[in-house]
């Protein structure tokens, strides 16, 4: 499991025109990957790592800080580029198997009391956001 997560002052993703998920204060937006042999262990893991996570001002987390995420489901994480001029996307989990991952991740968060807000799964979306510093890491679990 992959994700990208930025610092950010605000973000929110659209579908259609309409804002689906947003977040209007500090926080991090998360853009998630689901790796073929991912499970539900790993979405655990992957929960309390972005919970914890001391990547915002003053070396807080979203657990410290009660800091809002902004969870965006992106196979395009695992878009292997090593050959030829396309990308491969072998390695990215099928979508009947990535969205219940998805789901237990935020659900993951939720449970441990943070405020989360989503994109829609499968959706093409428009994230819009601010990036605070720029500040942005790669968590692999």
């Amino acid at each position: 499991m992959r994700a990208v997560a930025a610092r950010v002052t605000r973000a929110d993703v659209t579908v259609g025109g309409e804002v689906v998920g947003a977040i209007d204060e500090p926080g991090l937006l998360v853009l998630l990957g689901i790796h073929v042999g991912d499970d539900v262990a790993k979405a655990a893991a992957m929960a309390r790592k972005l919970h914890e996570l001391r990547v915002l001002r003053d070396e807080e987390s979203c657990a410290t800080a009660n800091a809002p995420l902004l969870v965006v489901s992106q196979f395009t994480l695992y878009g292997d580029t090593k050959k030829g001029r396309r990308p491969s996307w072998t390695q990215a989990a099928r979508p009947e198997a990535a969205e219940p991952l998805v789901d237990a991740v935020v659900a993951g968060l939720r449970g441990r009391g943070a405020t989360v807000a989503t994109g829609r799964f499968g959706a093409m979306m428009a994230v819009s956001s601010v990036n605070d510093g720029p500040f942005t890491v790669l968590i692999e679990v």
